[in-house]
């Protein structure tokens, strides 16, 4: 949800509304010239000091503001809606594009270069840019869009130090997990080997310990792709649930995952297994301990949405169960 919270005083104060499109006129909201915080959740927003858009500027991003500057001087809002990715930005040093240039992609304080004080002009080829007077983003602004090439400054001409591009606010990742196209291996493993053997024409005891505990174990794995573009700190939910069930795979049903953390759980428990207890006269007893291991392997389709734009990627979920065990008994008369 791409939303601005405004509030009548500073800290969070007093009456607030919530917005989630354009606003040309705070009168028609009852709330005209009267911002003294604000949050954004989400795309960043831009303040106007007029209404209908028009008037100095101040760019929110996604973020909690306790107090704004200038306060009680806000009359229209706008959410920037462009995609903020791969930001660039070409700055003419005369009007109509023409003089020598320069290309900026990242954050730039142009009092360190020969460009300072010295944009008339510019086009944005990707994102959404903030101009200041100023270096260190101080003084006037002035917010550079793509589909407003600005072939003039006017009054703004050779003033620019200071230059950089909106940040997209936190991005929302649904996942789904792709069973129809799973993988899946069951195998079944001998993990313990007992024998007794008795030779007498009388039934006997069986000498190994009736009763042994072994351990089992379940494990959720997800992998990213190595060119993913989910940043550290990122997390989505897995529902994994009801196809483990059918695979007779135990664990929880939610599976959270975070980039950046290990993307692995594992549970483990003890099962015993009860052997018998007698052996027939002239009889070997062999007591193969076996376990059922099953690899399930399955693709996740990751839908990734940054403020009004979304893309999809892939990673795999992957489970590795261990929790069958039982005793398989072989008797041979000797």
């Amino acid at each position: 949800m791409n939303k601005i919270i405004v509030y009548e005083h500073i800290n969070f104060q007093g009456l607030s509304k919530e917005f989630t499109a354009n606003v040309p006129n705070l009168v028609v909201h009852n709330f005209n010239d009267t911002i003294s915080s604000l949050k954004v959740i989400g795309n960043p927003w831009v303040m106007y000091a007029d209404i209908n858009f028009s008037g100095p500027q101040t760019v929110y991003e996604e973020g909690e503001y306790s107090r704004v500057e200038p306060n009680d001087m806000i009359s229209s809002m706008e959410m920037i809606t462009d995609d903020l990715a791969n930001p660039q930005i070409t700055l003419y040093e005369h009007s109509e594009f023409r003089g020598k240039s320069i290309i900026l992609t990242c954050e730039t304080n142009l009092g360190y270069g020969n460009f300072n004080d010295t944009a008339s002009s510019h086009k944005v080829q990707r994102g959404v840019w903030v101009l200041y007077q100023h270096s260190n983003r101080c003084g006037a602004m002035m917010v550079a869009r793509a589909s407003r090439d600005m072939p003039n400054y006017g009054w703004f001409n050779d003033k620019v130090s200071h230059v950089r591009p909106l940040l997209p606010g936190r991005s929302i990742i649904t996942s789904e997990v792709l069973w129809g196209q799973k993988q899946e291996q069951v195998k079944s493993v001998v993990i313990d080997v007992l024998s007794g053997q008795n030779d007498t024409d009388h039934e006997q005891t069986f000498s190994t310990e009736l009763n042994r505990v072994y351990e089992e174990s379940d494990t959720d794995t997800f992998t990213f792709t190595n060119d993913s573009s989910i940043s550290v700190g990122s997390k989505f939910e897995l529902n994994v649930g009801v196809m483990k069930a059918e695979s007779s795979l135990s664990l929880t049903n939610t599976f959270t995952v975070e980039k950046g953390k290990s993307n692995t759980r594992k549970k483990v428990n003890g099962v015993r297994v009860t052997l018998p207890a007698k052996i027939p006269p002239h009889t070997k007893l062999t007591v193969n301990v076996v376990r059922k291991e099953v690899d399930m392997k399955v693709p996740v389709k990751l839908t990734i949405t940054t403020g009004s734009h979304s893309k999809v990627e892939y990673g795999e979920y992957r489970s590795m169960s261990g929790s069958s065990i039982n005793a398989e008994f072989k008797q041979e008369k000797i």
